[in-house]
């Protein structure tokens, strides 16, 4: 260590360091940035015992960050994370004992005067909500291509897992969609990488789950906005020809084909989902009952798609949906169809967050688990999850289901797809809220059920892989990965992490021992004034 890192208290919850090279910053230890940092999506309301840092760094730019990983790097801070909207669901960007860089603070306004439209692109801060570059992009008229269905998640958070929605068969997820990145690595080097400059950074950064560096800039790839959205539902009770159709709709991916912009469905399999799902369109009158559609199980299966269009192509939208409709096969009386505004469409998971907000249903705890699962064995889990495991119980949230087509991923990135040859995979998410009941026990059950779920997919060798994984060993990682993917995560991890400080709330590396660790946490908790 070629400096000594001096410490200065300047207030009862402040710490002024300087790196021995006349840099300065300060960390936070007010309580209330701890107690933020401490928690998260998935483990709001003690659904998770907390995992509090030492402290929490508040930059004014990415040189901010820079200095403090570097120091990080050299003088031995324990581990650093990067936080964006908070929306991880197991702790994934908690660090305990270490330094928690709170990334949103600095993203106001910051993809304002960056938008090239004639190259078709926009530069966003990485702390930087998804719903704030829309609405920057909005005003020249333009967008990105690809979602999350969530807008009020961070550009640095999605890109760091993959950012899929309905619009990943036809763009492929977010990550992408990106033609460059700035980065700062876990040696506090300030990197530019893109597919000409510093390749192997960019890919690793790509779906690396925070292991590589932090995300500080995206440029990310738009499209002339779309205005208006015809919003379309349609409900099956056969699984295969649901699936049957979905699988057909996203082959029609490609530039000049008539097909629909965006391609999503979820499982029904209690009676309240089904009147609720339809409310969001229309108020309905007259419940619907599920054993009054005939369904296979006691399970109902929606189709969700969407058609973006401007007001001069309205007089030809209808019959382009016409078209594409007569080829699928769904209960005739079951077609439900709104009409919004795009900016609405795009942001509707928000309207829901309001409404579930304003009965204090919102901040609880979220056991969500994410799959994806090979084509050739979605019946399967069809048959052992949805009719099986699941049944008729309560859902307690929407179970998500719809395919992506393989070859919009690129397999460089370190996002992790199902293995094999196939084309086609399949989303599954179960985003259920455990609201308790008179029990106390629904976070427990619902835990279970996850587990069990996966257990179910381990004895029935339905090889699925976690999308937003959690695992805590080793093994389970380099399983996850798989052995070719797992041996360039590592070799990754050594180039350009090479103490293993960054995101160790994944639990994916342990931090490379260093006798300043422990003494650098303790002098943080207790403010000392030198070390």
């Amino acid at each position: 260590m070629c400096c000594r890192l001096i410490v200065t208290v300047v207030g009862p919850t402040v710490l002024d360091f300087n790196d021995g090279n006349n840099n300065d910053f300060q960390l936070s230890t007010n309580p209330s940035d701890l107690a933020r940092a401490s928690s998260d999506f998935g483990m709001l309301r003690g659904g998770v015992a907390p995992v509090e840092p030492a402290a929490v760094f508040h930059p004014t730019s990415d040189r901010d960050i820079a200095q403090l990983i570097r120091a990080a790097y050299q003088q031995g801070f324990p581990a650093v994370s990067a936080r964006g909207h908070g929306h991880s669901i197991n702790g994934q960007a908690n660090t305990a004992g270490g330094v928690v860089i709170e990334m949103s603070r600095l993203a106001e306004g910051h993809a304002d005067g960056r938008i090239a439209e004639e190259m078709r692109y926009v530069d966003a801060w990485g702390g930087e909500l998804w719903i704030d570059v829309l609405r920057a992009c909005l005003e020249h008229g333009l967008a990105p291509r690809s979602w999350t269905d969530y807008l009020y998640l961070s550009v640095g958070g999605t890109l760091s897992n993959a950012g899929i929605s309905g619009q990943a068969f036809n763009h492929g997820p977010q990550i992408s969609n990106v033609h460059e990145l700035d980065v700062v690595t876990g040696k506090g080097e300030m990197v530019k990488c893109s597919e000409e400059e510093n390749q192997e950074l960019f890919h690793a950064v790509l779906g690396g789950l925070g292991q590589f560096g932090i995300i500080t800039r995206a440029r990310i790839a738009v499209e002339p906005a779309p205005q208006r959205v015809r919003w379309i539902r349609v409900l099956y009770s056969n699984f295969s020809t649901f699936t049957r159709d979905q699988e057909h709709l996203i082959s029609l991916h490609g530039d000049g084909r008539n097909k629909f912009d965006y391609v999503e469905g979820f499982v029904i399999v209690d009676e309240g989902l089904i009147n609720n799902w339809r409310s969001s369109f229309f108020s309905p009158r007259n419940p619907v009952k599920i054993s009054s559609l005939g369904t296979d199980g006691g399970v109902l299966y929606c189709l969700e798609v969407t058609k973006n269009y401007r007001e001069s192509t309205a007089d030809t939208v209808d019959q382009e949906i016409e078209a594409l409709m007569k080829e699928l096969d769904f209960i005739p009386a079951s077609v439900f169809t709104t009409d919004l505004p795009y900016v609405d469409f795009l942001d509707r998971v928000h309207k829901v967050e309001l409404k579930l907000r304003a009965k204090n249903l919102w901040e609880v705890p979220h056991p969500w688990l994410n799959l994806f699962v090979p084509k050739s064995r979605i019946d399967d889990f069809d048959k052992g999850v949805f009719k099986g495991i699941l049944g008729n119980n309560r859902t307690s949230g929407p179970i998500l289901i719809y395919p992506m087509n393989k070859s919009k991923w690129d397999d460089r990135s370190s996002a992790v797809t199902p293995e094999g040859d196939e084309e086609v995979f399949y989303l599954v998410a179960l985003l259920r809220s455990a609201v308790e009941d008179s029990s106390g026990k629904t976070l427990e059950y619902l835990s279970n059920q996850n587990r069990e779920i996966l257990r179910f997919c381990d004895e029935s060798g339905i090889k699925m892989k976690q999308y937003l994984p959690h695992y805590t060993t080793e093994r389970e990682w380099a399983a996850h990965f798989g052995e070719e993917k797992w041996d360039r995560f590592n070799q990754r991890k050594t180039s350009f992490d090479p103490r293993r400080i960054l995101a160790t709330g994944q639990r994916i590396f342990k931090p490379v021992p260093d006798s300043a660790d422990a003494a650098a946490a303790s002098l943080v908790r207790k403010g000392k004034a030198s070390w």
